[in-house]
């Protein structure tokens, strides 16, 4: 049965030119499939989702590396996404007859292969965490890129492959394994970002908000409002419905309307499932009673009997 395993990397570039060249790599590799890939200016981020088996996967993430390596500069690098280097963070997320802990094994191979080959400093998250500090992103990104110098030599902060100073150009990188997660972004009309800041404080769980929700607030200049952008790192524990509906709850105190949301990236289903359930009022709704999902398993289960 083949393997899928998804990589979600984030680039610290909006450059449509860097961004190509990118992507090129990852489509020049056999067995590696791009599902979606959005950059912006305002958080001057590319993030890039796709999937393939553990090779293949491991294959175009180092290419993709080695390119954004060679054409980032940190050192020039402004938006308004925590980051401390080029290749900011690598996730591998199991899809498909793969396991979390398959997903450590290659966020390892991965972490030790670039700091070899680049010299770049890597940093192990998420379930493949060798500390639990560790476990977090906002723990690693302290200070952001501006501040890794000084913190990477911090005894407590020694980087788990390659050498406790950043790379002249490229800064260092994170990789890890996660479960799927939901990327949840929604637009304020307010362009008031100290307001928008308060809203992201009240959403992220570790200042007083829901549990499994980082929140952080950004100003989109080009339609002059503000933006919460949210991960979501556990939907059934804590779904989107009772994110949204918070939210609503935090901009009322402040007057400002909700005019749009979106997800970053792709969509998980349930995630999706869970919110129609909640807003339609539907009992029994389940992923196995979406259409196209019954067809798919119902095909799945005729070929095994073929």
């Amino acid at each position: 049965m083949r393997q899928v395993i998804e990589c979600i990397p984030n680039f610290s570039t909006s450059d449509p030119k860097v961004v190509e060249q990118i992507l090129n790599e990852l489509k020049d590799t056999k067995k590696a499939f791009l599902l979606d890939y959005t950059f912006d200016s305002y958080y001057n981020r590319l993030v890039v989702s796709f999937i393939g088996d553990k090779q293949s996967v491991l294959e175009a993430m180092l290419k993709m590396a080695s390119k954004a390596i060679q054409l980032i500069d940190m050192r020039t690098h402004k938006g308004q996404h925590p980051r401390i280097g080029a290749v900011d963070v690598v996730p591998f997320v199991p899809i498909k007859n793969a396991s979390l802990e398959d997903c450590v094994k290659l966020a390892k191979k991965f972490g030790r292969t670039l700091a070899e080959k680049y010299g770049v400093p890597v940093y192990l998250y998420g379930e493949a965490a060798t500390k639990p500090e560790r476990r977090d992103l906002d723990w690693i990104r302290e200070g952001e890129y501006e501040r890794l110098a000084e913190m990477i030599v911090k005894p407590e902060r020694k980087p788990d492959f390659g050498p406790a100073k950043p790379h002249p150009t490229a800064g260092a990188t994170i990789t890890g394994a996660r479960k799927v997660m939901a990327g949840f972004n929604v637009n304020l009309g307010t362009s008031d970002l100290k307001i928008a800041k308060k809203i992201a404080k009240a959403l992220h769980s570790k200042k007083g908000g829901l549990s499994n929700v980082k929140a952080m607030a950004a100003y989109i200049p080009e339609k002059n409002i503000t933006q919460i952008g949210m991960s979501i790192t556990d939907f059934e524990a804590t779904p989107l419905y009772r994110v949204f509906e918070l939210l609503k709850v935090e901009a009322s105190r402040y007057n400002v309307p909700i005019i749009g949301s979106e997800f970053c990236g792709l969509a998980p289903l349930k995630a999706i499932v869970d919110v129609a359930a909640f807003y339609l009022k539907i009992d029994n709704l389940t992923i196995d009673k979406v259409l196209e999902v019954a067809v798919q398993n119902a095909l799945e289960r005729g070929k095994s009997f073929e």
